[in-house]
């Protein structure tokens, strides 16, 4: 029997996600945890090379697949340099403006897994010492992490074992409200990760076979631009990323629909699974927005620049503050798990 897509579960699983660091290049611990989560529903699994995880559906039809994916890596940092007062310097991980992660509490972790925690200031913080406190510009140059620890040196730094190359996370800060809102760093992807957790948790509830056989990649290096452009099988017809509709002005996009992409940086996503998902929408009293966002690319998009002869889509929930202080309507959630699971459902439109 079909089940409803459940929100209050989608919105765990985002906190469960949300809540183990990630950053690209470090991301074994939440695949670790995605893939705990598929064993317990006795769901194979297979890690690609890249260590990303991969999960197969059999369909009816077996000579034309889909491919989902959403991302679970996130923005981050590395460290740069120990400064000689102890402090670190940071190169980002993922494109995001310095300003956004000032004043936020990270953790830094070491090579041989020793966790510290911090917080990312400008060194010029103390207006009763700096004259420029408020101009002096947010870049690599002034933004440090201050440790929490007693150190005052390069040597006493080094003594804890962190050295250069460390990854830097990010605190999520994950809250829910009663109006219906999740808010948290990092909902670009895990949002999407959860909802595809939830949607494939439905299916296989419900044991009914899928028209098509269907493969499921959770990338771990999309914020990188190359998390989902390979292991996609010859088969492959159709590949649809699911990732985060961006709200700003001139957008369409909200945080209580499902977004729909037709155009962003790349170009235009293919036409006829643009207006096949819009029909599903439509068909299923789905609310959805259509739209275009001029500074992104999507793991679909990737695959289609590695030169993979697919038709590309991308859809997911709008998230407000992307690559800031993010946030999304349990709304937003709930359409985008709709549209998901009746386009696994439908047969190609070809």
């Amino acid at each position: 029997m079909k089940k409803s897509i459940n929100t209050t579960e989608i919105m765990e699983l985002i906190r469960e996600l949300v809540s183990i660091p990630s950053p690209s290049g470090n991301t074994d611990a939440v695949i670790q945890h995605v893939d705990e989560y598929f064993t317990k529903l006795n769901i194979e699994t297979r890690r690609n090379h890249k260590g990303g995880l991969l999960i197969t559906l059999p369909g009816q039809n077996n000579e034309q697949h889909r491919f989902l994916t959403a991302h679970v890596d996130t923005l981050g940092a590395m460290v740069k340099e120990i400064k000689p007062n102890g402090r670190l310097k940071l190169s980002m991980i993922g494109g995001f403006r310095w300003n956004h992660v000032e004043g936020e509490y990270c953790e830094v972790e070491t090579s041989d897994h020793k966790k510290y925690s911090g917080t990312i200031l400008m060194h010029q913080t103390s207006v009763h010492v700096y004259k420029d406190s408020g101009e002096a510009k947010r870049d690599e140059n002034n933004i440090e992490i201050r440790l929490d620890e007693r150190v005052t040196s390069i040597d006493d730094v080094k003594e804890l074992g962190i050295s250069v190359g460390d990854f830097v996370s990010f605190d999520p800060r994950v809250e829910t409200t009663k109006s219906g809102f999740i808010k948290s760093r990092h909902l670009d992807d895990k949002a999407s990760v959860a909802i595809l957790m939830h949607v494939i948790k439905q299916l296989k509830e419900e044991g009914s076979s899928l028209p098509h056989t269907t493969h499921f990649l959770i990338s771990n290096n999309e914020e990188i631009g190359y998390g989902g452009n390979s292991n996609i099988p010859v088969e492959t017809e159709e590949y649809l990323a699911v990732d985060m509709g961006a709200i700003g002005d001139g957008q369409s996009t909200d945080e209580y629909t499902v977004s729909i992409c037709a155009k962003d940086s790349s170009g235009p996503y293919h036409l006829g699974l643009r207006k096949h998902l819009e029909n599903l929408a439509k068909k299923n009293e789905i609310e959805y927005k259509m739209d275009i966002y001029p500074y992104y690319g999507s793991d679909a998009s990737a695959a289609i620049r590695a030169g993979f002869d697919i038709k590309h889509g991308l859809i997911g929930p709008g998230i407000d503050a992307s690559h800031a202080f993010e946030r999304t309507h349990e709304t937003s959630l709930y359409h985008t798990g709709q549209l998901i699971y009746h386009y696994l459902k439908s047969d190609m439109k070809n």
